[in-house]
C-alpha cells in the first residue's frame, strides 16, 4: 500500500515507529489532494489530523481555513486564520485568509485592519493591496445599501422646500413619520448586526465541539482550559462539552428571537414608507 493510501490507521502505525513527520506529510498530501478535488470535508479531516500532531505549523491552519472558505463557513475560516497568525505573525497568507473571511462576514472594518497589519509586515504585497481596494469597495456598497431605506423615505415624502405648500398639521406629521422611519432603520441595522454576531458565536462553538468530539476515547476525560472572561480555567472535558452545548442552544434562541424582530422591523419600515407616500399624495391632491 502506498503512503498516500494511509488514512485513519496512519497515525497509529507511524507512532509506533516514531515517524510523526512522515505521518504529517501523508495527511498533508491527502488534504491537498482532497482540496484540489473540492472535497473540502475530506481535506479538513486530513488537515485536522496534521494539526493534532503538529499544532505549531501555520500552513496547516491556513490550508484548513481555505477549506472552510470553500464551504462558505466563514466563521470557522476566520478562526483558523487567526490561529495561523497567532502561530506565525509573519505569515502573510494568514492575513489574507482572515481578511477574506471577515469581509464575507461583513466585518469590513476588521478586515481592513487585518490587511493593514499584513501590509505593515510586507508593504509591497500586491495580493493584500488588491484585497484592500476590493474590501473598501464592498464596504462602500454595503453602507449605501444600509441607508437605502432612509433615502427611500426621503424620496417618498414631499421635499422640504415644498413643505410650505402643505397644511402645517400634515407637514408636521410627514416630518414625524420620516424621523420614525430613520429610527426604525437604525434599529433594523443593529438587530441585523446582532444576528451576525450570534451566528458567528454559534459557529465558533460548534467548531470547537466538533474538534473535541474527535479526541481519542483515552483522552475524553483529560482536563482542558476553558476561557471564563479574561481568565482560563482547567476544566474536565465533560463540563466543557456541556458548556458548549448550552452556548450553542442559547445563541440559537437569540438568533431565532432576533430574526422575528428583524421581520417585524422590516414590515414596520414598509408601513411607514407607505404612510408617508399616501399622506403626501393626498395632501398634494387637495
Amino acid at each position: 500500500m502506498s503512503r498516500e493510501n494511509y488514512c485513519c490507521d496512519c497515525l497509529k502505525v507511524l507512532i509506533n515507529s516514531d515517524d510523526l513527520a512522515t505521518c504529517v506529510d501523508i495527511y498533508i498530501r491527502l488534504g491537498n489532494k482532497a482540496f484540489a478535488a473540492n472535497d473540502y470535508d475530506e481535506a479538513i479531516k486530513h488537515y485536522t489530523a496534521a494539526i493534532a500532531i503538529d499544532s505549531k505549523n501555520c500552513v496547516y491552519y491556513s490550508n484548513r481555513s481555505a477549506c472552510y472558505g470553500g464551504k462558505k463557513d466563514w466563521a470557522s475560516a476566520a478562526a483558523d486564520a487567526k490561529e495561523c497568525i497567532k502561530v506565525n505573525p509573519t505569515f502573510i497568507k494568514g492575513y489574507y485568509r482572515l481578511a477574506s473571511a471577515q469581509s464575507e462576514l461583513q466585518e469590513f472594518d476588521a478586515a481592513l485592519a487585518t490587511i493593514k497589519q499584513g501590509l505593515a509586515i510586507e508593504p509591497d504585497n500586491t495580493q493584500l493591496q488588491k484585497q484592500l481596494r476590493l474590501i473598501k469597495a464592498k464596504r462602500s456598497t454595503a453602507k449605501r445599501s444600509e441607508t437605502q431605506p432612509e433615502r427611500t423615505a426621503a424620496s417618498s415624502a414631499t421635499p422640504a422646500a415644498s413643505y410650505h405648500n402643505l397644511n402645517p398639521a400634515i407637514q408636521k406629521e410627514v416630518i414625524d413619520l420620516q424621523q420614525q422611519l430613520i429610527s426604525t432603520t437604525k434599529e433594523y441595522r443593529t438587530v441585523k448586526a446582532n444576528i451576525l454576531r450570534a451566528q458567528k458565536e454559534k459557529r465558533s462553538n460548534e467548531l470547537t465541539k466538533s474538534e473535541l468530539d474527535k479526541l481519542p476515547p483515552s483522552e475524553t476525560e483529560v482536563k482542558m482550559y476553558r476561557s471564563i472572561g479574561k481568565m482560563f480555567m482547567l476544566t474536565p472535558r465533560s463540563e466543557v462539552m456541556t458548556h458548549l452545548d448550552e452556548s450553542i442552544e442559547r445563541e440559537s434562541k437569540v438568533e431565532s428571537d432576533l430574526e422575528g424582530k428583524l421581520d417585524y422591523l422590516e414590515r414596520r419600515m414598509k408601513s411607514q414608507q407607505a404612510n408617508i407616500a399616501e399622506l403626501t399624495k393626498s395632501a398634494a391632491s387637495e
